[in-house]
């Protein structure tokens, strides 16, 4: 069960261009098969290794990605409106980074394999909306990896460098 409304989810993902096909009766539909979960700052959300069973979809605060040191400070992060897990969720390989929650902690959406595997037969629009979010997802993750490691080769190797 979740404590947002079926106004209030319809609204947020109007607001934050996250499954914004889907009718008021749609987002209705999909709340039965959706889980919530509040994590305290800095609480741990998912370990390096761990092979996500769920998808994530955060509807407040922020995640941090932690890199492989055990002292190691945050790599990334990731804010309201986003899907997480989605990479291992899919191919269902070992996350490469530990996530925890932000500072203030953080709110999450969650759909289950199992979950999303009945989602596929019983309202199966709605599953492909999913699907598609998280596709758009994975894509800004690879631009921004494509814009990161362009902006270290200019670091490296400098401007204009014959």
């Amino acid at each position: 069960m979740i404590s947002l409304s079926v106004t209030e989810l319809f609204t947020f993902f109007q607001e934050h261009s996250v499954c914004d096909s889907l009718t008021k009766a749609e987002v209705e539909r999909l709340m039965p098969f959706l889980q919530e979960k509040t994590y305290a700052g800095k609480e741990l959300v998912f370990e390096r290794g761990d092979i996500t069973d769920s998808l994530n979809l955060i509807v407040d605060g922020k995640v941090e990605f932690i890199g492989h040191a055990e002292d190691a400070g945050a790599v990334g992060e990731q804010h309201v409106g986003t899907l997480v897990g989605e990479m291992s969720f899919f191919d269902r390989k070992p996350r490469n980074l530990r996530m925890i929650a932000g500072h203030k902690g953080a709110k999450m959406l969650y759909l289950t394999r199992a979950m999303y595997d009945r989602l596929k037969v019983e309202e199966p629009f709605i599953a492909v909306n999913i699907l598609e979010n998280a596709i758009v997802s994975l894509d800004e993750l690879i631009r921004h990896m494509g814009d990161d490691i362009s902006t270290l080769g200019h670091y490296m190797h400098g401007f204009g460098k014959q």
